[in-house]
């Protein structure tokens, strides 16, 4: 009865590694006050630790707004697509703004496929139009080299090529394209120095040129 016991066990671990995968409960309580007082958001920045900085480093942004932030911090395409309905579709927004694709190159989930991270941002606009919500897709933010995965020598290819394809969706699906990279990156692909502290993440000066081009593509 010994291995049984030891294959329950170890079953009932992976469960629980699986559910905890996407985070649910990070913004649950938020979302049900939500929902119970039908406070919807006007747009949702669904995304990774850029958009968790954003929304945390400058509410001011948000609340003026009537924006919501929807990031965690380390997340790649596949995960934010499981938290989708609960973070987007349940709070009834006007618009959403979706911003993933760098930690899939970072592989912090596993290896990269770019064809995998596309899917899964075309099941997201798919998932948004068909509950009548504006979808705005935006590039990923330069990087020339991530600080945890210095053994990922092309990340500026790989982020140049994804953008290429996020681009080329947007189209497909009629669908508005926010434009960070042009106006972030320097010569060799890397974010220009004073809109980052890491490489990675953005300064609140780097913010700023963010919130300058997401509003005027919102409007």
């Amino acid at each position: 009865y010994e291995i049984p016991l030891r294959l329950v066990g170890s079953e009932m671990c992976i469960r629980d590694r699986l559910s905890e995968y996407p985070d649910f409960e990070r913004y649950q309580k938020d979302n049900e006050r939500i929902i119970q007082n039908k406070t919807y958001p006007k747009v949702i920045f669904i995304g990774n630790s850029i958009t968790d900085g954003w929304a945390s480093k400058r509410p001011v942004f948000f609340t003026g707004h009537q924006f919501l932030g929807r990031g965690i911090s380390g997340q790649t395409s596949p995960q934010l697509l499981l938290r989708f309905q609960k973070d987007v579709i349940d709070l009834k927004p006007k618009a959403v703004v979706i911003n993933i694709g760098t930690n899939d190159i970072a592989e912090n989930t596993g290896k990269y496929s770019i064809e995998y991270t596309v899917s899964n941002i075309k099941s997201m606009v798919e998932l948004a139009k068909s509950h009548k919500i504006k979808v705005y897709l935006s590039s990923v933010l330069p990087v020339d080299v991530y600080p945890w995965r210095k053994d990922i020598t092309d990340a500026v290819k790989q982020i140049y090529e994804l953008n290429v394809r996020i681009r080329q969706l947007a189209k497909a699906k009629h669908v508005h394209y926010i434009d960070y990279f042009s106006e972030m990156s320097k010569e060799n692909g890397g974010m220009i120095d004073e809109y980052t502290y890491d490489g990675v993440h953005p300064t609140d000066k780097g913010y700023e040129v963010m919130e300058k081009i997401v509003l005027s593509a919102i409007k």
